[in-house]
């Protein structure tokens, strides 16, 4: 045998990925949530090989895909020379652990895809360390799953006597680090709630934009502040930190416009409760800009999807402005588009934060809905002081 061919092949192989759903009964979202999906792969450079579903009710409680498929997916893969299965969902750590037996793939949920995202887009500190959390979070009910290694007793410095295991230790250690950064965070929640408080008494309202990811939230807020440090890019998650200037209305008065991280179908609930301290500016604004892609295939599911996650931070009843964006792509169907979320109550701005258009119109509409909020603040402090007096 010659001296090349005894040599191993130590390359990293490229991942390419199989991505599965499961595709319910009655559900018509399974196809966009899996566009989604592999949207979210691309982000992160892995291709795919195929996409594949499989109809039932619910998912296999022991390794969510059937026995059947999951054998079909084992000899495609095998083919395909596909070595990663990403689940369009969230997997228990006991179903994970099942199907990458079965499979002999590396597995992926839903949840991880996303996660991998923020880490690729973090920058700042506070960004980084709400990631980390998130994924300590995430991490930790997977820890009893990792193998017989995690249940191996033993002692030393640092542990609590030979009858604890390495899942203990690590699982304490992980304790420690969660920790550290929700003190961390909790510092920041504070200071920014020092800032929002000292803008109340200056009186400086406070809008902020909302919408699904890659919307063009962070592409308005750069337009309207002529700001060209705002970092506005076609891709998924771009902004994950909050970034908030002053906008000039044109005939006088001024507010604060803030953009913050975006929003997406099955955002797993890890990193919406780390983000809570970023996202406490929406929670706190004065108005709500809710800016959807006028020129996406669904807008208005899209718009369900960014109501349903502000139910989530009891941020659904603030006043808000529903802004059909990318005007320029969108063609006839924004009208159509428009009335169905007319039909829901809402109040539409039609826009493209990369020409301007459109703004002078969204201008108008934020100086009417915050004077008619300050309008409706005053009267029931008036209200309130007229209750005291006659009670006396």
């Amino acid at each position: 045998m010659s001296r090349q061919n005894r040599l191993v092949d130590l390359t990293i192989k490229p991942k390419k990925a199989i991505v599965f759903a499961l595709d319910k009964y009655g559900d018509a979202d399974t196809d966009t949530s899996l566009d989604e999906l592999i949207l979210l792969l691309k982000n992160l450079s892995v291709p795919v090989a195929a996409r594949v579903k499989q109809r039932r009710d619910a998912p296999d409680p022991a390794s969510f895909i059937g026995s059947g498929k999951a054998l079909e997916i084992t000899e495609f893969a095998s083919k395909e020379r596909a070595t990663l299965l990403v689940v369009d969902d969230f997997l228990t750590p006991t179903q994970k652990s099942n199907l990458q037996k079965m499979t002999s793939l590396e597995v992926w949920d839903r949840a991880f895809v996303v996660m991998k995202i923020f880490e690729k887009r973090a920058h700042t500190a506070e960004a980084k360390l709400q990631v980390e959390l998130a994924q300590y979070r995430y991490e930790i009910p997977s820890l009893k799953g990792l193998g017989h290694q995690m249940s191996r007793t033993g002692g030393g410095i640092g542990t609590r006597g030979p009858g604890e295991t390495e899942f203990e230790r690590h699982r304490r250690k992980l304790d420690r680090r969660i920790k550290y950064i929700t003190q961390k965070l909790d510092e920041i929640r504070k200071r920014r709630k020092e800032r929002r408080d000292r803008r109340k008494r200056n009186v400086v309202p406070l809008v902020a934009l909302v919408g699904y990811t890659n919307s063009g939230k962070s592409t308005m807020l750069k337009s309207l502040s002529k700001d060209d440090s705002i970092l506005s890019a076609d891709r998924l998650f771009s902004t994950l930190d909050t970034l908030v200037r002053r906008i000039d209305f044109r005939d006088g008065g001024s507010f604060l416009l803030s953009d913050t991280v975006g929003f997406m179908r099955k955002l797993p609930p890890e990193l919406i409760a780390a983000f809570r301290a970023t996202l406490e500016e929406v929670t706190e604004a004065d108005l709500l800009l809710l800016v959807l892609d006028s020129s996406g295939i669904e807008p208005v599911d899209n718009y369900n999807i960014v109501i349903d996650t502000l139910k989530e931070l009891d941020a659904d009843q603030l006043p808000r402005i529903t802004v059909l964006n990318k005007t320029d792509r969108a063609g006839e169907s924004i009208e159509f588009t428009a009335m169905k979320l007319r039909a829901k109550g809402e109040k539409t701005v039609n826009t493209c934060a990369l020409t301007g258009d459109g703004f002078s119109e969204l201008l108008s509409e934020i100086k009417y809905q915050l004077a008619l909020k300050n309008f409706n603040m005053q009267n029931l402090d008036n209200y309130t002081l007229y209750e005291g007096i006659s009670e006396l």
